[in-house]
C-alpha cells in the first residue's frame, strides 16, 4: 500500500504513481489532499518563440542600463553582469516551459499505471472527483471516523482503481487485435484458429471480472460520498429545526398574555363618534 499517491493528467496520458511526478515539458499545479497529490497542466501560454525573444531583448537592454548603474556606485562590473545574465536566462526558460503543453515523465517501477485511453482515463478522472467529495466531509465527521485511516484507505481504494484500469486497457487492446485476426481462409478445426478462440475466451473472462472489481470500488466510492453529504445535509436540516424551534419559543413567550385587537376597537369607535354627531346634529333646530 503506497504512503503517497500522485496522479497527473496530461493531453496524452494519465500517470498514477506513489513517487514524485516530474514534468518534461510545460507547467503543472499541485493540489494535495491528505496522502493524495493531483498535478493540474496549467494550458500553454502560446507565446510564440520570436516574442519570447523580443522579450528577452528588452530586458536585456533594462539591465545593461541598471548594470552602469550600479557600477557607477561601486559595484563590481562582473557581479552585475552575472547577475543579468542569470537573470534572463531565468525568466526566458519560465517562458519556454509556459508556452509548451504539460507532459509527464513516467517513473520507473512496477507499481506505476499509465492510462492512455480515453475510458479508462475517463473512469479514473471521475473517481479522482468522487474523492474529492469524499474528503470534503471529513471536516463534518469529526469525531466519528479516524481521518488517517480514511485517508490511507481512499488512497489504496484509487491505487488499486488505476492498476485495474492498466490492466482493462491492456485487455482492450488485446480483444481488439484479436478480434481483427482474419480467419475466413483458415479450416474451422485448425489448432491455430481453437488456440486463438481458446483466448479470446480467456480474455473476454478476464475483461467481464476486471469490469466488476472496477464497479465494485466505483460504487464504493460512490457509496460514501452519498452517506457522508446525506449525514451533513441531515445535521444541517436538524440545526435549522433546533434554530427555528427556539425562535418560536421565544415569540410564543412574548405574546403569552392576550392582547386587544385593535384594528376592530378602533373601527368600532369611529362609528360611534360618528353616530354620536350625526345624533347632535339632527338635535340642533338650527
Amino acid at each position: 500500500m503506497p504512503a503517497e499517491l500522485q496522479i497527473g493528467m496530461d493531453a496524452e496520458k494519465t500517470v498514477v504513481s506513489p513517487y514524485a511526478l516530474r514534468l518534461r515539458t510545460g507547467r503543472a499545479v499541485k493540489h494535495r489532499s491528505g496522502s493524495l497529490t493531483e498535478l493540474v497542466p496549467v494550458p500553454a501560454s502560446g507565446v510564440s518563440r520570436t516574442a519570447r525573444r523580443a522579450g528577452a531583448c528588452r530586458l536585456s537592454l533594462s539591465l545593461v542600463f541598471v548594470s552602469a548603474a550600479l557600477y557607477a556606485v561601486g559595484v563590481p562590473w562582473w557581479l552585475s553582469f552575472a547577475a543579468s545574465v542569470a537573470t534572463v536566462a531565468t525568466v526566458w526558460y519560465r517562458q519556454d516551459r509556459a508556452a509548451q503543453e504539460a507532459c509527464f515523465d513516467i517513473p520507473a517501477g512496477d507499481d506505476v499505471h499509465v492510462l492512455r485511453t480515453g475510458e479508462e482515463r475517463a473512469v479514473l478522472q471521475r473517481a479522482v472527483g468522487v474523492s474529492r467529495r469524499i474528503r470534503r466531509t471529513w471536516p463534518g465527521l469529526s469525531g466519528m471516523i479516524d481521518p488517517d485511516l480514511a485517508d490511507r484507505s481512499l488512497t489504496r481504494a484509487l491505487d488499486d482503481l488505476g492498476g485495474l484500469l492498466a490492466r482493462r486497457q491492456e485487455l482492450r487492446r488485446l480483444r481488439t487485435e484479436i478480434q481483427g485476426v482474419r480467419r475466413q481462409d483458415v479450416p474451422a478445426d485448425s489448432p491455430a484458429v481453437q488456440a486463438l478462440a481458446a483466448q479470446r475466451d480467456r480474455a473476454d473472462q478476464l475483461w467481464r471480472e476486471t469490469g466488476r472489481r472496477i464497479n465494485r470500488i466505483l460504487r464504493g466510492l460512490d457509496r460514501t460520498a452519498l452517506a457522508g453529504e446525506a449525514f451533513l445535509r441531515e445535521r444541517e436540516i436538524d440545526e435549522t429545526a433546533r434554530r427555528a424551534e427556539f425562535v418560536l419559543a421565544g415569540l410564543a413567550d412574548r405574546h403569552a398574555a392576550p392582547m386587544t385587537e385593535a384594528g376592530p376597537e378602533l373601527a368600532d369607535r369611529t362609528a360611534a363618534v360618528i353616530t354620536a354627531y350625526r345624533e347632535l346634529a339632527a338635535a340642533d333646530p338650527r
